[in-house]
């Protein structure tokens, strides 16, 4: 996962490739300071593994430091849907949490209902829309809208299952969407998620990997 263990670290834990699409993305449109190789945004390959990355980049940093606490902070991001995965693993390694701010406060965000929907409820139909013209994806989302199982139903559902329909488009169009976005109109668990991310490459104080942050982002 994590090549060395040597010097400050911040890891992004994220379920897969649009994630880590959209969030690098976000960084360019609220800009952080923090060198590009002291920063880890990990593809978990689907939220399932959550548990597992968790306590190795735990136990890596153990074994990297001995007894001293790793200049490491490991933060996340995930599906409503998906947050009792996130639950169960923090609870694992001492972190028992009973709600969404209780992540939040750690550093994991929760999007409601997912990435995609955060970002389209952001921009609004016209933008998104937009966005798909200039991705030269607007005529396949047209007919996309006319199969039987989607016409007539909310566009806001439509433009968020056609955007997850295959996974190279999944990434391409959130990527698109999260560099759409204005620095007010970044979506609060993923502007939670970024200021998170400057605060913890701000603070290289040792410490445990996984830790409450002092103050709201």
């Amino acid at each position: 996962m994590l090549a060395a263990m040597s010097g400050h670290r911040v890891v992004v834990l994220l379920e897969g490739q649009s994630d880590v699409a959209a969030v690098r993305a976000l960084l360019g449109v609220r800009p952080v300071t923090v060198q590009p190789d002291r920063l880890d945004l990990v593809d978990m390959g689907g939220v399932t593994n959550i548990r597992r990355h968790l306590a190795d980049l735990v136990a890596q940093s153990a074994r990297a430091n001995g007894d001293a606490p790793a200049r490491l902070r490991v933060l996340g991001l995930c599906d409503v849907g998906e947050a009792g995965y996130f639950a169960r693993a923090l609870a694992s390694i001492g972190h028992p949490v009973g709600s969404a701010d209780d992540m939040a406060a750690l550093g994991f965000h929760v999007c409601d209902q997912d990435l995609e929907d955060e970002l389209i409820r952001a921009l609004g139909v016209e933008r998104v829309i937009e966005v798909l013209d200039r991705l030269r994806l607007l005529d396949r989302f047209v007919t996309f809208r006319r199969q039987p199982t989607w016409e007539g139903r909310p566009v806001t559902d439509q433009l968020r299952r056609f955007s997850g329909t295959t996974s190279g488009r999944k990434a391409l169009v959130a990527q698109a969407l999260a560099a759409a976005t204005t620095a007010e109109q970044v979506p609060p668990p993923l502007a939670a998620l970024v200021a998170h991310i400057a605060a913890a490459a701000a603070d290289d104080e040792p410490g445990p990997a996984v830790r409450p942050f002092s103050t709201e982002p």
